[in-house]
């Protein structure tokens, strides 16, 4: 593995997890980013404030890491515009076909023991590394 840092994921883990608890516990909803969003394209009467605060807080979060870091920490894309922007509009459809993502049936699913949310898991880890194996080595990526 390269660039693996045990400690930082622990932190970055605990981190993701006391989040959904609170989550869970103050507002009763789950964390699922996915839903989140798409909450806000349909949202029922006081539940917009809550989605827009969770969704900014995860930009908010990502300048405090920057700043932390400094901006050259070296985060780089090599992929194009256009296959970045069909790839998000590839995941978008995958959450639509799984009914969630990964922070709403990895994090917060697994953890109720739900068996749809460890099914959809099970699934989406498995193609993540069917996709790997192809595209790094049938490919030539």
């Amino acid at each position: 593995m390269e660039n693996f840092t045990p400690v930082s994921a622990l932190i970055g883990g605990a981190l993701i997890g006391a989040a959904a608890s609170l989550l869970l516990l103050l507002n009763g909803r789950l964390a699922g980013v996915s839903g989140i969003a798409g909450g806000l394209v349909r949202p029922t009467a006081g539940d917009r404030a809550w989605r827009l605060l969770f969704l900014v807080g995860l930009a908010v979060g990502v300048l405090v890491y920057r700043t932390g870091v400094g901006w050259q920490a070296g985060i780089t894309f090599d992929a194009t515009l256009p296959a970045l922007l069909v790839g998000g509009a590839l995941v978008g459809l995958g959450t639509r076909i799984g009914g969630g993502c990964t922070s709403g049936h990895g994090v917060c699913g697994i953890s109720r023991l739900s068996v749809r949310s460890i099914v959809a898991t099970m699934t989406f880890m498995v193609t993540a590394g069917v996709t790997v194996f192809v595209v790094r080595h049938l490919v030539g990526g």
